[in-house]
């Protein structure tokens, strides 16, 4: 069996739900989530500048994160498990400015994100996972920062239901401490 990359650009312009090809046979699998070429051919100029993987418990909340300056356009993809991932248009001049949108993203599906510059992203690890980011810029700590999880005015949806309610979340001291929404952009 052999699947194609398939590329659909979502409502929030410049994101893309992107299926990666996809082979198997007798011996197994074989995924190929990334190529220059056809992501160019497809309207996406990502060029590879850092690949990182995290590993998270069921429960882990990955706050609306992204990065103040040398922004971070990010291919993310669940290897192993499933995760909830949001993205949100934080573009004050786009008409999709504060809009989210979630998706299941699993290592049985093997959808990939593509998250473009201005954009934050986060998710919640619905089972244990592995989430591989294919980065188009460095990490750079100095300029890490992000929404809060729970922001009122982003009123994201997330299915808190499917790992036994909020009292289940696991937050890192750095999520608990992000700005809200209006204060981050009240000076911008």
């Amino acid at each position: 069996m052999i699947e194609k990359f398939e590329f659909k650009e979502l409502e929030l312009k410049g994101a893309y739900l992107i299926k990666p090809f996809y082979a198997t046979d007798e011996r197994g699998g074989f995924i190929k989530d990334y190529n220059i070429d056809m992501f160019k051919n497809n309207g996406i100029d990502h060029e590879l500048k850092e690949v990182f993987y995290t590993i998270s418990k069921r429960g882990v909340i990955r706050a609306i994160h992204f990065q103040e300056v040398k922004e971070q356009a990010k291919l993310v993809r669940c290897v192993s498990g499933h995760v909830y991932d949001v993205i949100c248009d934080l573009r004050p001049e786009s008409p999709t400015f504060k809009k989210w949108l979630g998706f299941d993203l699993t290592g049985d599906n093997r959808y990939s994100l593509y998250v473009p510059e201005h954009f934050g992203h986060g998710y919640l690890v619905l089972e244990d996972s592995v989430v591989s980011y294919k980065c188009g810029e460095v990490f750079y700590g100095e300029y890490d920062t992000g929404i809060m999880w729970n922001d009122k005015t982003l009123d994201i949806k997330w299915p808190l239901e499917k790992i036994g309610g909020e009292d289940k979340l696991i937050i890192s001291e750095k999520d608990k401490n992000l700005t809200k929404f209006e204060e981050y952009f009240k000076d911008k």
